[in-house]
């Protein structure tokens, strides 16, 4: 569903349809308390991160973030027409989600660096060290200016879904899987921001 924005002009007004391009499924939002987990729906205005429910303790889901990779198997990825029906100002005014206009964004980072590896997770270590493949943790930083102009931003790691890795773990190496999740995110910013994209 679009968002008819109306516009009054010197010949007259006229309606704009906001559209909704793409639907990142997950990604997990850092916090001292529990990491959030978001869908991050982009149009052609803004991004909007929509609030998940939890689907794992906090330990797991800072695992997560620690080695990019997804252990939640038994949720489904959303999908755009997960949110056809959905209008975007209900979307946008929901005080749990997150709503980012894209003429506010100053900046977009993208940043990847090795799993950063804890005693406790030693199991998971020697599992990947076994599979031979070195790989990426990618993450993303939205710099932006506020409703008072001030300028914040949020950081968000791009960790997909077990329902999405799993599959195509047993063709593709857990590097090539996180790299494109993480490419196809940057893509699509890419084509909503341009040249405010400073890093990749």
């Amino acid at each position: 569903m679009n968002l008819a924005v109306s516009y009054e002009t010197g010949a007259g007004s006229y309606v704009e349809l906001e559209r909704k391009l793409a639907l990142l499924h997950r990604v997990i939002v850092p916090d001292k308390d529990y990491p959030k987990e978001y869908a991050t729906l982009v149009t052609d205005r803004r991004s909007i991160f929509i609030r998940q429910k939890k689907t794992r303790s906090s330990f797991v889901l800072r695992g997560e973030m620690r080695y990019g990779t997804a252990l939640v198997t038994d949720v489904q990825p959303k999908t755009l027409e997960d949110y056809e029906k959905t209008s975007l100002k209900s979307l946008a005014t929901d005080a749990s989600n997150i709503a980012i206009p894209h003429d506010t964004v100053i900046s977009l980072v993208m940043t990847k660096g090795e799993p950063k590896f804890r005693l406790r997770d030693f199991f998971v270590w020697l599992t990947m060290r076994r599979q031979g493949h070195k790989f990426h943790v990618y993450d993303f930083e939205m710099n932006y200016r506020d409703n008072t102009n001030l300028e914040t931003g949020i950081r968000f790691y791009m960790v997909p879904l077990g329902a999405y890795f799993k599959p195509r773990r047993q063709t593709q190496t857990r590097e090539t899987i996180l790299r494109e999740y993480a490419m196809d995110a940057l893509q699509i910013f890419q084509k909503v921001l341009r040249n405010r994209i400073i890093s990749s």
